[in-house]
């Protein structure tokens, strides 16, 4: 519990020393740093749980949160700071702190979960992959945030604010958002396939596959369209949180 904590305290310094820099003109050149202690915590906190559950730690919803919020992490260390998009991380070290923290909230994680000896490597692989997947499709998702920010800014001509000084320019943000939801399409393709390779599934579990396979198809879609027939920015982004907030309620429901 306690490198749970440090992991979502850490993401919530991250976000907030992050946005102080940003109001008062200067770059976040910090969000990178506060981000990668916080993700060596959430390795942590995988680890024991791992260790407890003797599988993958998705057993219940804060592994899940903390799961999530490991993936989110890592696809923006590794995408996000490639691409000069630092204050990326300003918009989501928020989110993952928030997640980390409800996490930690007595009952959302078993104390003494029940240690797993026989594991069947389809339904752990596929289960991995497909909340991989979410961080990177979640990460898109607050791009396209970052997108309709900066834009809606350029419309209302407010260019002298720290924050719209020091966002990146609207096309290094469309790329960003491209690319990480590619990537999230293709891990949940790898989700995808693992689930119909499992060799036995519950009534539950066809739910959630098929669940998967229509937020595959959604996103496979919108990049088909953006590849072939084109679209305009705006929409990428609107389309690109609107589908991430749908399947999320999908998920949550079934």
């Amino acid at each position: 519990m306690i490198y749970l904590l440090i992991a979502a305290i850490l993401a919530g310094m991250a976000g907030y020393l992050g946005m102080r820099s940003v109001q008062h003109g200067r770059r976040s050149s910090w969000t990178v740093v506060w981000m990668l202690l916080s993700f060596v915590a959430q390795c942590a906190v995988l680890g024991v749980r791992g260790e407890l559950r003797g599988q993958c730690p998705l057993g219940d919803i804060g592994e899940i949160l903390v799961f999530l919020a490991w993936s989110m992490t890592i696809f923006y260390l590794l995408i996000g700071s490639t691409y000069r998009l630092s204050l990326l991380g300003v918009f989501s070290a928020p989110v993952v702190s928030l997640m980390l923290f409800i996490a930690a909230i007595p009952g959302m994680m078993e104390v003494s979960p029940e240690k797993a000896f026989d594991v069947e490597p389809w339904h752990e692989t596929h289960a991995a992959l497909s909340v991989l997947a979410y961080g990177a499709l979640g990460l898109a998702a607050i791009a396209g945030v970052m997108f309709m920010v900066l834009n809606n800014k350029l419309k209302h001509h407010e260019m002298k604010s720290g924050l719209f000084m020091k966002l990146p320019p609207l096309s290094s943000i469309t790329a960003s958002m491209v690319r990480l939801t590619g990537v999230g399409t293709l891990v949940l393709s790898g989700g995808v396939f693992c689930g119909l390779l499992m060799p036995d599934k519950t009534s539950g579990g066809w739910a959630h596959l098929w669940a998967a396979v229509a937020v595959w198809f959604s996103y496979t879609l919108l990049l088909t369209i953006w590849q072939v027939r084109g679209m305009t920015p705006v929409r990428m982004a609107m389309s690109v949180v609107t589908l991430f907030a749908v399947s999320l309620v999908v998920f949550a429901v079934l």
